[in-house]
C-alpha cells in the first residue's frame, strides 16, 4: 500500500519536470541557422512527451491530448520556416497535430484492434491455443515447445500482443493449477515467461503482430513514399524470429527447472477445456474463414492483387460487423477495444512527422550520433552502436509504440546521412530492435499482463531477458552481415 502511495505522490513531480524540460528547451539560445525555432519547440515537446511516457505520470491518452495542445500552440506561434516574418499559425499547426489521424497505418491499427476483439468475443484465440497445446506431449519440455508454437500461430491471426498473451497465459496457468501447483511454482514461471517472451519475439517476425511496426511503416511511407508489404516484412524478419524462438526454448529449459518433468493428465485438462468451449460455433467458423482469407490477402499484397493491407483489413472488419452474417456487434466490439491506443498511435505519428518536417529530428540525430562519425564507419559498426543505443533507451519505456514514435524519426534522419545504405532497410532493422521487450516486465504491456499473475518475479524475468537480449543483439549483427545484406535490406 505504501509503495502505491509513494508512486502516486511522485506523479505531480514528474509532470512538473516534464513542463520544466519543455520551458527550458524552448528558452535555450538558438540562432536558428541549423535548427529552426519550430524544430527547437518540437524537440521541447518530444522531451516533455518522453518524460511523461517513461514515468507514466499520466495515462498515454491523456499525454496525447497534452501533446496535441502543445503542438497546436507552440508550433503555431513559431516563425514559419519559409518566411520568418510570419508565424506558422495555430490552425496550420493543428492540422500538423492531427495529421497522424489521416495515416493509413492508424486505420490499420484500428482495424487490427477490431480483429483482436472478434477473436476475444468468439473465444477463437483460446480454442486455437487449446488445439495446438492438445497436440504436444505431456512432458514439460513439450509444453514449453507448445507455448512457443501457440504464440507463433496466434501472431498470424491476432494482431495484438496483449490479446495473444491474454489468451495463452490463463490456459497455461490452468494446466499448472490442475496439476496441483500454485501460480508461484517454478512450472508456472517457466511456462508463462516462455509464452510472454515468444509473443515479443514474434512482434518482430510479422508486420501485423504489433502496433509499433505500423508506427514505423507510417513514417517510412510518409518520408520515403514507399511501403513494406506483409510478405516482404515476413521474408526479412521471420527467419530472425525463428532463430530467436529456438534460442528461447533452450534458454528456458536450462534456466528454470520445474517441479516435474511430466504433466500427467495435461492433455486431458486441455481436452476438458475444449469440451467446455463446446463445438465450433458459426461465428467461429466465419472468423476462421475470414482470418485465413485476410492472411492470404496480406501475404499476396502487390503480388496477386492491387489491394493494400489496410484496405483489405477494413473490408474484413466491415464484413465481420454485418448483422446476421458477421460475428459480433458494434457494442461487443467497442467494449473490447482500447480506443486510447488509436489516439496514442495517431498522436505519436503526428509528433514524429512534426519533428521531421521542422528539422528537429535531423538536429537530434546529429547531436546524438554526429560526434561518433557514423558516416565514415562500416555499416555493421554503425548498426552495432545504434542497436545498442536502442536497447538501452528501451529500458525506460513501457510502450514500444511510444518508443517508435520517439526514435524512428531520429533513425530516419540518421539513415539519410549514411552513404551507400538502403535507408528503409536501416530504419526497418532498428524497428525490429524496438520490439525487443525481453529484459524487464515493464518493457512491454504483454509482460506486465503476465507479471500480474504472480507466476514469476522480476528477477526470473531478467534472468531470461539477459541471454535473450544478448542473443538478439548478436543475431542482428549476424543477419546484417549476411542474410539481410543478401536480401537487399542493407
Amino acid at each position: 500500500m505504501t509503495t502505491k502511495s509513494t508512486k502516486k505522490n511522485l506523479k505531480p513531480i514528474w509532470i512538473a519536470l516534464a513542463f520544466l524540460a519543455l520551458v527550458v528547451i524552448c528558452l535555450l539560445p538558438n540562432d536558428s541557422s541549423t535548427l529552426p525555432v519550430a524544430g527547437q519547440r518540437a524537440l521541447a515537446i518530444l522531451a516533455f512527451s518522453v518524460i511523461l511516457w517513461m514515468s507514466e505520470a499520466v495515462s498515454y491518452p491523456v499525454s496525447s491530448a497534452m501533446i496535441l495542445a502543445l503542438i497546436s500552440i507552440l508550433i503555431g506561434l513559431a516563425p514559419s520556416m519559409e518566411d520568418s516574418s510570419e508565424m506558422i499559425g495555430t490552425s496550420n499547426a493543428l492540422k500538423m497535430a492531427l495529421g497522424g489521424f489521416s495515416s493509413s497505418s492508424v486505420a490499420l491499427v484500428g482495424a487490427a484492434l477490431f480483429l483482436a476483439a472478434a477473436m476475444q468475443v468468439t473465444n477463437l484465440h483460446k480454442r486455437l491455443a487449446l488445439w495446438i497445446l492438445s497436440m504436444v506431449g505431456t512432458k514439460t519440455k513439450a509444453i514449453v515447445f507448445g507455448a512457443i508454437l501457440v504464440s507463433i500461430i496466434l501472431a498470424f491471426f491476432v494482431p495484438s500482443a496483449t490479446a495473444r498473451a491474454g489468451a495463452v497465459v490463463p490456459i497455461l496457468l490452468g494446466i499448472v493449477a490442475a496439476f496441483g501447483l500454485s501460480n508461484e511454482s517454478r512450472l508456472a514461471a517457466l511456462l508463462v515467461i516462455t509464452a510472454t517472451q515468444a509473443v515479443s519475439i514474434w512482434n518482430v517476425g510479422i508486420k501485423t503482430a504489433a502496433a509499433q511496426n505500423l508506427v514505423a511503416l507510417g513514417f517510412i511511407n510518409s518520408e520515403f513514399n514507399e511501403d513494406v508489404t506483409w510478405i516482404d516484412w515476413f521474408i526479412y524478419a521471420a527467419p530472425f524470429s525463428i532463430c530467436m524462438s529456438v534460442l528461447l526454448y533452450f534458454v528456458m529449459i536450462k534456466l528454470i527447472k520445474p517441479e516435474t518433468d511430466t504433466i500427467e493428465g495435461g492433455k486431458e485438462i486441455i481436452k476438458q477445456q475444449l469440451r467446455e468451449l463446446g463445438p465450433l460455433k458459426r461465428s467461429e467458423i466465419t472468423l476462421i474463414i475470414t482470418s485465413v482469407f485476410l492472411l492470404f490477402l496480406w501475404a499476396t499484397e502487390e503480388k496477386l492483387h492491387p489491394f493494400d493491407s489496410t484496405t483489405v483489413t477494413i473490408v474484413a472488419i466491415a464484413f465481420l460487423l454485418l448483422p446476421k452474417v458477421g460475428v459480433f456487434s458494434w457494442k461487443e466490439a467497442s467494449a473490447k477495444i482500447d480506443w486510447g491506443t488509436i489516439i496514442v498511435f495517431a498522436v505519436g505519428i503526428s509528433l514524429g512527422t512534426v519533428l521531421l518536417n521542422t528539422k528537429g529530428a535531423m538536429w537530434l540525430s546529429d547531436a546524438v550520433f554526429g560526434s561518433l562519425g557514423l558516416d565514415s564507419m562500416p555499416i555493421l559498426a554503425t548498426i552495432a552502436l545504434v542497436t545498442l543505443f536502442n536497447i538501452i533507451i528501451h529500458l525506460g519505456f513501457a510502450s514500444a509504440t511510444s518508443l517508435a514514435s520517439a526514435l524512428i524519426p531520429v533513425f530516419i534522419a540518421l539513415a539519410t546521412t549514411l552513404p551507400d545504405v538502403n535507408h528503409i532497410g536501416f530504419v526497418l532493422i532498428q524497428q525490429f530492435v524496438i520490439s525487443f521487450g525481453f529484459l524487464l516486465p515493464i518493457s512491454a504491456p504483454q509482460n506486465m499482463l503476465a507479471y500480474g499473475t504472480g507466476a514469476f518475479t522480476t528477477k526470473d524475468f531478467i534472468k531470461s531477458g539477459i541471454p535473450l537480449t544478448i542473443g538478439a543483439y548478436l543475431l542482428v549483427l549476424l543477419f546484417s552481415a549476411t542474410y539481410w545484406k543478401w536480401m537487399g535490406l542493407l
